[in-house]
């Protein structure tokens, strides 16, 4: 009788926890104040949303590229060949496009960019289906100014220290002032950013591995140091006035 009695409790518990279980999956599944749905996706896959990556199962995902002004683009229309075409995207951030009106491009991915291209379209095709390929783009590049041997303008090919920046411009001069390397970093819609690097410091330490690391678009400015500022006010040194004691 007593044991009739433990599995009849143990039952009603097993099913009040099955019951709060499934509230609780429930309530994670509903979309929050963005329109992202939390948790486990109806597809079943752990860590997806919608088709997009869960940040806090999977990691951050690598954004999109967005296309910038220059960058050149194919269109093509699989069932109205006639209408593939190249074209570039214009200093206004528009580009041109054959027997419809231009779109805004820039800042956009390709993706947007095709939906954009099918309704300026949809006035004179039946379902264009357009898909939009990047064939050109500007490859990233960082700058080197200031008290270094050879300034200029870098691909940014990898990953790539300030430290490293300084000498792939063929390093510091006599002049440069190690302790305060300073890194601009501009970023559209942004103000751009300064940080002060002390290089002379790092490399005392044999510490590489702590130099911000640079992004596209970067540029590294050495200064020139205070002695060599006012060097040139400082008198030459001269080889001294020769006295003759037996003239006197």
């Amino acid at each position: 009788m007593r044991s009739a009695f433990l599995i009849a409790i143990l039952a009603a518990a097993g099913l009040v926890m099955q019951q709060a279980v499934k509230g609780a999956v429930a309530q994670e599944s509903r979309p929050d104040g963005s329109g992202v749905v939390v948790g486990m996706a109806a597809t079943g896959n752990l860590g997806a949303t919608d088709g997009a990556l869960s940040l806090g199962l999977t990691g951050g995902r690598r954004p999109l590229y967005r296309l910038q002004p220059s960058d050149t683009v194919e269109v093509n229309f699989p069932f109205a060949p006639e209408f593939n075409q190249s074209t570039t995207v214009q200093p206004d951030g528009f580009i041109a496009l054959r027997g419809a009106d231009s779109v805004l491009a820039v800042g956009k991915t390709l993706a947007e960019l095709a939906d954009q291209v099918n309704q300026a379209y949809a006035g004179s095709l039946r379902d264009p289906q357009a898909s939009v390929t990047l064939k050109e783009f500007e490859k990233p590049y960082f700058i080197v100014s200031g008290e270094v041997t050879r300034p200029g303008k870098y691909e940014l090919r990898s990953e790539t220290t300030v430290i490293e920046a300084v000498a792939i411009a063929g390093g510091f001069t006599s002049q440069a002032r190690h302790s305060e390397v300073i890194l601009f970093r501009a970023r559209a819609g942004e103000e751009t950013k300064a940080r002060t690097l002390d290089v002379k410091k790092l490399l005392r330490a044999k510490n590489l591995g702590e130099g911000l690391q640079l992004g596209p678009g970067d540029m590294v400015f050495v200064p020139q140091s205070t002695i060599s500022k006012v060097r040139k006010y400082l008198p030459l040194p001269t080889a001294g006035v020769y006295v003759d004691p037996t003239r006197y």
